[in-house]
């Protein structure tokens, strides 16, 4: 079951135009470097992600937003507690980002599943 993969950034103030793009392209190729070890395929659906535009009040100074797909769970799972491409990445932007939120979700799914 598909997982979308919602995840919002707030640079430092420090950060320079030419160090927050550089970031966004870092994010945005993840799509193309992460590889389930196990298979040897790309596992990411698709990635998007942009500057926030919205004129409502509610960004609580968040300025950048990706959406990423996963096919399920497990793959998931895989980018956020195993990928070396992800953790390098993670890396990469310590100290740069001031706040970071991130959101995942199953389209269709609006009850907690117990099972």
């Amino acid at each position: 079951m598909t997982i979308v993969h919602i995840v919002l950034f707030q640079f430092n103030s420090t950060v320079d135009a030419a160090a927050t793009d550089d970031i966004i392209k870092r994010m945005l190729a993840l799509k193309d470097q992460c590889v389930r070890p196990d298979t040897g395929v790309l596992y990411i659906k698709s990635s998007i992600g942009g500057l926030n535009n919205s004129k409502e009040k509610y960004s609580d100074g968040l300025t950048h937003g990706f959406v990423v797909e996963f096919e399920n769970v497990q793959d998931r799972n895989y980018y956020v507690n195993e990928d070396s491409y992800h953790k390098a990445f993670q890396a990469f932007t310590y100290g740069k980002i001031e706040k970071v939120r991130v959101i995942d979700f199953t389209p269709g799914e609006f009850r907690e599943v117990h099972g």
